[in-house]
């Protein structure tokens, strides 16, 4: 492990089982197997994304201090994700529990396994208004824009 501190805003959604509790028991292991969080978003119930027909989500928006790297934060997210008893069956199908790399400091990366900053994040509202609510005023490494611009962007649409 190194000692310099990564920033890393993570999105957690679930709509399956105890909404609250699970995104309640993610924060608890991000805690205890990641780093420290220093900032988290409200709840927010969201409507699927991806596909629609199933059950509405409960999303978040937290940002830990990490020494881990981005590849190790995914890893033992992941292992979060199974521990919690996820399984991918069916992508952007129903989860008890989704948690995805946002931003990594101002990284940009693009591997197979890991997309960063977050794929999708300028097209889901719901990361947009939670990201607005704790920092409205962070850039986005490649689209050069604030998350307040984002946002305003998207709803114009």
């Amino acid at each position: 492990m190194k000692s310099n501190i990564n920033i890393c805003f993570l999105g957690l959604g679930s709509n399956m089982g105890d909404l609250a509790l699970n995104l309640s028991v993610a924060c608890q292991h991000i805690e205890k197997w990641i780093g420290p969080i220093t900032n988290s978003s409200s709840c927010i119930e969201t409507k699927a994304w991806g596909i629609e027909a199933q059950n509405d989500f409960l999303n978040q928006v937290i940002v830990i201090e990490t020494s881990y790297t981005a590849f190790e934060v995914l890893a033992k997210i992941q292992e979060i994700e199974h521990e919690m008893g996820r399984e991918r069956i069916i992508k952007w199908g129903p989860r008890l529990i989704d948690i995805d790399i946002l931003f990594f400091n101002d990284e940009i990366w693009e591997a197979p396994d890991l997309v960063v900053p977050h794929p999708y994040m300028a097209q889901r509202a719901f990361i947009l208004n939670s990201l607005v609510e704790i920092a409205p005023n962070k850039i986005h490494p490649i689209l050069h824009k604030s998350m307040k611009t984002l946002l305003e962007e998207l709803t114009a649409q």
